[in-house]
């Protein structure tokens, strides 16, 4: 017989434990949100100073100056994702953040730095850039210095961190505070054809696909359309001074003190080439308000040998991997780095011969060496058979990206596929020959957006240079533009074809029959358009190689990289998502 009172006891016994256990669970997400809550508003973490004596560094400091941070990625924001990884990388290579003072004590006392110092910025003021490199700061206990235009600085431009928002930041220790100047404003503007514009704000000239010429409003002497100075020696200092003491005043007003750290708008501009008098008017104002100056961007290593008034540093493009970043730091520092790999199981089935190659979810991002090519060989692929491969090239359209094939580097002779700024080359060479390239033609046009376009062309130029107009001849495609192209190879014999974009450009070319074995090797390399940057960044998605053997009915498949099953399904959801999340915050 059932105790209808015992069960009746055991169900409320269970009930009483199931509402303690949801009770209990209820209580610790109740207590995380409210962390996180503190967290957010409060910023309770701190950073945590590092041991300076323990510091023996003299050979100096590479400095890395972010323009900005966003979600996802545009042609000036790096996207947060990338600046993790970067980070990542640096931190784990043994990077150490320095401060303002380490860097004016190590110039002026003498003092040692970290054996791998960093000095990291990142400028323009956005809000987007605190909210998405705080927590890597946090992480990496990175110290960093925000900078601001002091005309943002209290104005209704939301998107700029304002001056409470700045001094809670440096309350933290993460952060210092430096300038990038009063504004972005723009003088003898010309415009493509070669006709004088005049002076222009930042506002009216965010577009400047159809501007020729400009200068920065503290670069040189206010001209005429004959480049002829409208205004005396007296009257340029005035008015250079003038945008000074605007700095002076916002920021000391707003913030209670004058930032330490100034990187002047345009860089590499101040000293180099333009009016001494001008440069000497900047110089004046600058020694006065500032500890520090970075005037110069392309170069990330600062030594004894270097000035506190004329430092350096590099700023990271959107479209440089982090093995782009690591290359670049080797370039200038000669500093011995290792590289990032990535998915070690990808990256078992190839041979790294030169560069640096990250193999991730699908993609094979080919780093080139400065001034030189990448190359990365295929294992299991050496012989005579018929090859064919598929792929995605990704990278940028100015530069040089493609495939060796039957490379026999014993005798000397292969068969490559180029892709170099849009055009489609075939080159072969054969044993104790040079390269020949036996076909070359301009791919169809790639769309790009002129909001894409990074333009500098501030420069001093004759008046009949600056009315010519074209005076930089310039090329069909900006360095920054990346384009996305569906390639298809197919060796057989000694004929070759190639399909881009399921459009077949080459059918059937006859290749000379001594390239009859080898390897398959991808290649990146830099294209001398770029003329800030040697390096290179070739791009390979979703990779498949297929080889017939003699006799064979089928090819087979020699290597995929392309992901399947549920991989394949968390891909396409996860880019799905992301694409659905911009989308969002573009249209709401």
């Amino acid at each position: 017989m059932i105790n209808k009172h015992k069960t009746a006891a055991m169900d409320v016994h269970r009930k009483n434990a199931r509402k303690l256990r949801k009770s209990i669970i209820q209580f610790i997400v109740l207590i995380l949100l409210a962390l996180l809550l503190i967290k957010t508003l409060f910023n309770m973490d701190k950073y945590e100073e590092p041991d300076r004596a323990a510091w023996t560094g003299t050979d100096g400091f590479i400095a890395i100056s972010y323009f900005g941070v966003g979600r996802s990625g545009t042609s000036k924001l790096v996207d947060k994702d990338q600046l993790k990884d970067q980070l990542e990388a640096l931190y784990h290579q043994g990077y150490v953040t320095i401060s303002q003072q380490d860097i004016l004590d190590y110039y002026h006392e003498g003092k040692s730095l970290p054996e791998k110092a960093l000095f990291l910025s990142f400028e323009d003021g956005r809000n987007d850039s605190s909210l998405f490199a705080q927590p890597l700061l946090e992480r990496f206990n990175y110290k960093a210095t925000f900078l601001s235009y002091a005309n943002k600085v209290g104005n209704s431009e939301r998107k700029f961190v304002q001056p409470k928002e700045m001094l809670k930041m440096t309350e933290t220790g993460y952060w210092e505070l430096g300038s990038n100047g009063y504004r972005l404003s723009y003088i003898n503007v010309f415009d493509e054809e070669g006709r004088f514009i005049g002076e222009k704000d930042e506002s009216e000239l965010s577009d400047k696909s159809d501007i020729e010429y400009y200068n920065h409003y503290l670069m040189d002497f206010i001209r005429d359309k004959n480049m002829i100075p409208v205004e005396d020696r007296t009257q340029m200092e005035a008015r250079i001074k003038a945008d000074y003491d605007l700095m002076k005043n916002i920021y000391t007003d707003s913030l209670g003190y004058v930032p330490g750290v100034y990187m002047i708008m345009h860089a590499n501009a101040l000293g180099n080439g333009m009016n001494r008098l001008v440069t000497n008017a900047n110089e004046q104002q600058i020694r006065a308000l500032y500890d520090l100056h970075f005037n110069r961007e392309g170069n990330a290593l600062n030594t004894q040998a270097d000035q506190v008034y004329n430092l350096s540093r590099v700023q990271p493009a959107p479209y440089w991997s982090t093995n782009h970043l690591l290359m670049k730091i080797v370039q200038d520092s000669g500093q011995s780095l290792e590289f990032v790999q990535g998915d070690e199981r990808e990256a078992e089935n190839w041979r790294l011969i030169t560069g640096a190659a990250e193999f991730k979810e699908g993609e094979i991002i080919l780093t080139s060496p400065a001034g030189g090519m990448g190359r990365l060989a295929l294992l299991d692929s050496i012989g005579s058979n018929d090859v064919s491969i598929r792929f995605q090239a990704a990278g940028n359209v100015v530069g040089r990206q493609g495939v060796y094939l039957r490379n026999d580097e014993e005798k000397g002779s292969y068969l490559r596929v180029d892709l170099v700024n849009n055009s489609l080359r075939v080159v072969q060479k054969t044993a104790g020959h040079e390269e020949e390239t036996i076909y070359e033609e301009k791919l169809d046009p790639v769309i790009w957006s002129h909001e894409d376009l990074t333009y500098d062309k501030a420069s001093v130029y004759t008046k009949e240079q600056t009315t010519a107009g074209d005076r930089d001849g310039d090329e069909e495609y900006p360095i920054n533009i990346a384009d996305q192209r569906q390639i298809q190879i197919s060796l057989k014999k000694d004929k070759l074809s190639v399909t881009v974009d399921d459009a077949e450009w080459i059918k059937q070319l006859p290749v000379d029959p001594s390239i009859d074995e080898g390897k398959l090797m991808l290649y990146a390399a830099y294209h001398k358009q770029n003329k800030k940057d040697t390096i290179y960044d070739g791009i390979f998605k979703e990779i498949e190689v297929y080889v017939s053997e003699p006799d064979a009915e089928e090819p087979s498949k020699l290597y995929s990289n392309i992901p399947t099953g549920w991989e394949r399904v968390s891909y396409t959801v996860r880019n799905a998502f992301n694409s659905a999340i911009d989308w969002a915050v573009e249209t709401f």
